[in-house]
């Protein structure tokens, strides 16, 4: 039995999240782990986020220059052609206290 804990939890997602973008050599470990939980538990949500992703997000925000693409291999086309970041519905809370969906 191995543990497993993500990075973040997404109330609003009901979502968590795993990045790995520290270490390149255990993305197949971490993604194993978050395959198994999917398997173990199927009504939890998790997204594993790679160092691209990342890469995409800081640029997409203006946090970063493109040039960070560069030296992680990657180009800029890659980020445009990049399918953006679909978390699922986003949920929020009517002002009776109860969660409805929104757009």
């Amino acid at each position: 039995m191995q543990a497993f804990t993500p990075d973040f939890y997404l109330p609003a997602y009901d979502l968590y999240i795993e990045i790995t973008t520290l270490n390149q050599k255990l993305v197949t470990k971490k993604n194993r782990k978050a395959r198994r939980l999917a398997e173990q538990y199927p009504d939890v949500q998790i997204r594993v986020l790679y160092q691209r992703d990342y890469l995409h997000l800081l640029v997409k925000y203006g946090l970063e220059p493109p040039s960070q693409l560069a030296e992680a291999g990657l180009t800029e086309a890659d980020a445009a052609a990049a399918q953006p970041l679909e978390l699922g519905p986003r949920l929020r809370t009517s002002p009776s206290g109860t969660a409805a969906e929104s757009a």
